[in-house]
């Protein structure tokens, strides 16, 4: 071959392989890179180690020789292993399925695996059972006859040799000694559910294993919501399911009581209770002769807690609880064999712990403090100590407390100050060990085994390293978390991700992440995973990525803070956001006006959609989905919460709802929802979209057919989305400096 021929041919391969085989920077993200599970955790989310019940250690999967999962027993304190279930065992029998989740028995002689599970449209998971008995090696399939994929909301007695579970809309209990099966409830129907409506797990097995004490529900007087499943079927489906939405009547409920082996069923006669009230079973009361219920009022500012007597039927109040607003969460936790309670309350202005008598007598405070319990994370009962976590000094992190089990005991810290960030913890039944979750914004998790109350490591269970490296190589900066003070003495958290290369003198793009609800916080120093990555990719790009989280949020900031919203959702928190933005742009000059944009998702996409409309000289795009366009298309367990009843707040439900300021919009906007949406109805997306044509106004939308309120079932279905979302946001908002 000619030498000149030659060069030139090799040239010319050459530059080939440059444009169609370029190695990928690792220092850039794409998002090829954050969907092809390249920077997924080992470890994040539910926690893989599980805790026995009878404290000799925590079990786990663990790649066995024969290229399986082994369950594998671990002791705490020698550190010795033991398999407790090799990977051979755990084949479904006559299906292709390997187990990868189960659950043990108190008594850890049986092994319960909830597989081949369907999602339904309202009402939780339906799937199929096994159990294995670990000594027989022998699989058994609860439900008997039943067919495929109809059971949920499986629990074994507390001796472990009974599973009741709910069927065709009833309660079964299964004997796993004589294999009989027996139908214990007989009143379920398309009018009413047994357990909970919709979840099948509200009921509760005595401590004796002897009776069963559940929530019956009567939907009979439920409007039925109407879903249409275009795709699946020649011809479309047409799905029906309950929804109660705000000023409408609601499923009234009743507690029963009934023996495992069926029988009559007792019912509980309450005296006041009304059709409006939340019914709710908070367990067995220390015993098996009474049982806790509480009634909440349907506005949820005032709660009865009651003793019930099982045999003869007596009923006492033993603690009445209001608020002007709403109640929170209650935690009601039991102790000294059942003689004392703890509860959880706002009424000194923070979220505390307080001690009661059986009888309802109050004991004292045991968190006194300008500082909010956030949760429970366990009790030592042997060493008179109860464990919370709270973070009295920075709102976006999570740290472990301890105190006394009596009144005016001193609050001790126990997570170390070289943890700064969010900590959770997982404890063993005997409260001397824990496994120990931490993370922070820009690092993954990291897992330990710690003694308790020394925290001192045992044992690193999962450090990530793998992640961590590949993180390490792209171009970041550290996020940074900051307080934006908006007046009147209100300063809201916030946290910013910057472009890795910035030039001050120029001028650059905002874009928002926003929730803005009660029922989350979005400033958090924690790990956030594959969120966390396509806001660093969009950083990359040019956009400065920032989240506020406004007064209403449940940061650990004091009753005040939280109630403040009462009566205006999307109204002071929208104030607030906007409020938030003017005091930025005057701080930091090198964020472009012309340039600002905000998405969300569910609440956080009603937040979106309020503050385009609302203040459209600030705000020049918005991508919000799932989310509600008018208040009173949503149900009243939620809304009627914050905002009152329809009757009493009219006003409040009209200004806070997006669609009432359609008219307003001027810049961009990419609405999203999904048809199969159960919990945020795809007719909220519609009504919109015909209030913004009948203002002639401009807008993109996408609808994922038959897709949920997550907008995650389907092929690439997430990938999709975020790959829409970039798009219209590079292609309206250019990223950069000017």
């Amino acid at each position: 071959m000619n030498f000149k021929i030659y060069t030139i041919t090799v040239f010319i391969l050459f530059i080939n392989m440059v444009v169609f085989c370029q190695v990928e920077d690792p220092s850039i993200l794409t998002l090829d890179r954050i969907f092809n599970n390249e920077f997924e955790a080992n470890s994040y989310g539910p926690v893989k180690w599980r805790w026995h019940y009878d404290d000799k250690g925590y079990t786990l999967f663990e790649s066995s020789e024969s290229g399986g999962k082994d369950i594998v027993l671990y002791d705490p304190s020698s550190g010795s292993r033991k398999v407790l279930v090799p990977s051979y065992r755990l084949k479904i029998p006559g299906t292709s399925e390997t187990v990868n989740s189960y659950e043990f028995t108190e008594n850890r002689n049986r092994l319960v695996v909830f597989t081949n599970t369907t999602q339904e449209v309202w009402g939780g998971d339906k799937g199929d059972y096994w159990i294995m008995d670990i000594g027989l090696w022998t699989w058994i399939k609860l439900g008997g006859n039943a067919p495929s994929q109809s059971l949920k909301g499986a629990k074994f007695s507390p001796d472990g040799k009974k599973v009741c579970y709910q069927k065709d809309d009833n309660l079964f209990v299964e004997d796993l000694t004589g294999f009989q099966i027996y139908q214990i409830t007989n009143t379920g129907s398309k009018q009413r559910y047994d357990g909970d409506w919709g979840s099948g797990s509200n009921y509760y097995w005595s401590p004796d294993s002897r009776l069963i004490a559940f929530v019956e529900s009567d939907i009979s007087e439920v409007p039925m919501y109407t879903m249409i499943n275009n795709t699946e079927t020649l011809y479309p489906k047409i799905i029906q399911f309950p929804y109660v939405k705000v000023g409408q009547k609601k499923a009234s409920s009743r507690i029963g009581i009934v023996k495992s082996c069926g029988g009559p069923i007792k019912w509980m006669d309450i005296p006041g209770i009304t059709s409006d009230d939340y019914l709710r079973v908070h367990g067995w009361a220390g015993n098996s002769d009474e049982l806790l219920i509480q009634v909440l009022n349907r506005t949820q500012d005032s709660a009865r807690i009651i003793l019930a007597e099982i045999s003869s039927g007596d009923l006492t109040t033993i603690h009445t609880e209001t608020d002007e607003a709403w109640l929170c969460n209650n935690n009601f936790e039991w102790i000294e064999n059942g003689n004392k309670f703890i509860w959880m309350s706002e009424k000194d202005g923070w979220q505390h712990l307080y001690l009661y008598t059986r009888a309802g007598k109050e004991l004292g405070l045991l968190t006194p403090g300008n500082f909010d319990v956030i949760s429970v994370s366990g009790i030592d009962e042997k060493n008179g100590w109860i464990y919370y976590i709270a973070s009295p000094d920075n709102p976006t992190r999570r740290y472990l407390f301890k105190t006394s089990l009596s009144p005016g005991g001193k609050q001790e810290r126990i997570t170390p100050d070289s943890f700064p960030g969010t900590n959770s913890y997982q404890f063993s039944p005997d409260m001397q060990w824990a496994i120990h979750e931490y993370s922070t914004f820009d690092s993954p998790p990291v897992y330990k085994l710690i003694s308790l109350p020394d925290h001192k490591i045992f044992k690193i269970l999962e450090t990530n390293d793998e992640l961590k490296k590949k993180l390490e190589l792209l171009e970041r900066n550290p996020t940074e978390f900051f307080r934006v003070d908006i007046g009147n003495g209100v300063e809201l958290d916030g946290y910013c991700i910057k472009p890795s290369d910035i030039d001050y003198s120029k001028k650059h793009p905002l874009f928002y992440y926003i929730y803005g609800e009660p029922a989350g916080q979005t400033v958090l120093d924690r790990w956030h995973g594959r969120q966390y990555l396509w806001h660093l990719m969009l950083a990359q790009k040019g956009y400065f990525i920032m989240s506020i989280d406004n007064r209403g949020t449940p940061a650990p900031r004091g009753r005040a803070w939280r109630k403040s919203i009462s009566g205006q959702l999307g109204i002071l928190a929208v104030h607030d956001q906007a409020a938030a933005t003017k005091k930025i742009l005057e701080t930091r000059p090198y964020i472009d006006s012309e340039r600002i944009g905000i998405y969300g998702h569910s609440g956080g996409g009603q937040m979106s959609l309020n503050l385009i409309f609302r203040y459209p000289e600030i705000y020049s795009l918005a991508m919000p989905s799932s989310f509600v366009c008018n208040q009173r298309y949503y149900h009243p367990g939620y809304q009627e919460k914050y905002m009152d009843r329809l009757e009493e707040n009219e006003d409040g439900y009209i200004n806070g709802s997006p669609i009432t300021w359609a008219h307003q919009l001027k810049g961009d906007l990419l609405i999203i929802h999904g048809t199969g949406d159960s919990n945020v109805h795809y007719q909220s997306f519609e009504a919109l979209v015909n209030e913004l044509v009948a203002h002639k106004k401009r807008f993109s939308m996408m609808s994922y057919p038959n897709r949920n309120h997550g907008l995650r079932e389907g092929a690439n279905t997430q990938y999709h989305l975020y790959d829409l979302r970039t798009n219209f946001l590079i292609t309206n908002m250019p990223p950069g400096g000017k």
